[in-house]
């Protein structure tokens, strides 16, 4: 199943790159290199714009490069046609190709409207449970339980995310079930993420704190054991919680230990793609709004925020923070500013995270309202909501 993006590594020879000096300058192992070409994975959209520059393509190069294939890939497209047939006779080609459509709705996901993903992502998880279900070989069966636990987590996270973060039922089932393959595969780093997902529910969506520290500590107590990155990204939440709960100092501790586990996050960390390098600014910064320290939360938000610019979601939820941050300081212009570029990565992509900070941040506005910026920015929220 070698070299299933033939383009990929074709293009990485042509520009003078091994696998391995391409890996130190990503700063991957050359093992996460060898699943890109082998479509096995994709990067994470946050390491794509430094990768087309390395590959001196632009993005729409890239998503070429990533997304064609050839070779193999015709023949991963009539494995999996033939399994369709006949499901008990499901091969790793076959599987390769599953996770290389998974990935790519995984990828889209921080970029487009979460609404418009999830009728192909649920045809893509009803495939993938049929043949999970018919499979009895070992390797195989294996690969795909763990393929339907990530795209039961995807869905979960498609759907949360285009109800505007209301529909914490549905996503919950969704992690749930996750959770439940990740502990038949005795897979802790599965598991943990289902259950970092489940937390996300609990503290921004039902605003229960306590019931998200709970899931956070046991997300990175679960984790620790294989995967520091993700118990690493456990550690920050678990900071945020005790920072919704009014405690400075176990917050502080927290956000020490996952910088030091962050810190050790090696290259053939299952769950290094999840962890991005404006994962801490992030989180330190949402940490220190909910303790009122708003000028540290501003200068993490604000550098954290350049750094976001390839993904969309994650950037107008950033942005939204930096609003609140910059109206508790009394800095109406800079915060109309922010918000004003939060609204227009929300136009777009419509993220569900997004669209409840923004309104928040909105509501902080009221008191100068009859001034022109702010109610400009209000028409143009108006706008958003009517959209929606």
């Amino acid at each position: 199943m070698a070299h299933h993006r033939n383009g990929l590594a074709e293009r990485r020879r042509t520009v003078g790159l091994t696998q391995e000096a391409l890996a130190e300058h990503m700063q991957v192992d050359r093992s996460t290199i060898t699943r890109w070409e082998s479509g096995r994975t994709a990067p994470q959209p946050w390491m794509r714009p430094r990768l087309a520059r390395l590959l001196r393509v632009d993005a729409e190069g890239l998503n070429n490069l990533l997304s064609t294939r050839t070779s193999h890939g015709a023949e991963g497209q009539d494995a999996l046609a033939y399994a369709t047939l006949h499901p008990e006779r499901i091969d790793l080609l076959a599987v390769a190709t599953l996770r290389t459509r998974f990935d790519d709705y995984a990828a889209r996901y921080d970029r487009v409207p979460s609404a418009s993903l999830i009728a192909g992502a649920a045809a893509q998880l009803n495939r993938i449970d049929q043949l999970a279900s018919a499979s009895y070989r070992g390797r195989v069966q294996r690969e795909l339980h763990a393929l339907h636990a990530d795209a039961c987590t995807l869905m979960g996270q498609l759907i949360w995310d285009a109800s505007q973060r209301r529909d914490h039922a549905t996503a919950t089932t969704y992690y749930e079930q996750s959770a439940g393959l990740a502990r038949h595969l005795r897979d802790s780093t599965l598991e943990a993420h289902a259950l970092l997902r489940t937390c996300y529910v609990a503290l921004y969506g039902a605003h229960n704190a306590r019931a998200g520290l709970a899931l956070a500590e046991q997300a990175a107590e679960i984790a620790a054991r294989t995967s520091p990155a993700l118990s690493g990204l456990a550690l920050l939440h678990v900071a945020e919680a005790h920072a919704m709960l009014g405690s400075n100092p176990a917050c502080e501790h927290a956000l020490s230990s996952a910088e030091r586990r962050l810190g050790r996050v090696g290259t053939g960390d299952a769950a290094a793609d999840l962890v991005s390098p404006t994962q801490f600014g992030r989180l330190a910064g949402s940490c220190y709004l909910s303790l009122g320290d708003h000028r540290r939360a501003e200068s993490l938000l604000a550098s954290t925020a350049d750094k976001l610019r390839d993904r969309r979601k994650s950037r107008a939820i950033v942005l939204g923070n930096l609003t609140l941050a910059r109206i508790r300081q009394r800095d109406v212009d800079a915060g109309v500013a922010s918000l004003t570029e939060a609204i227009a990565e929300l136009e777009t992509t419509r993220g569900g995270g997004g669209m409840n900070i923004v309104f928040a941040a909105a509501r902080e506005l009221r008191p100068w309202r009859q001034e022109p910026l702010v109610a400009e920015v209000h028409d143009r929220l108006l706008g958003l909501m009517t959209a929606a």
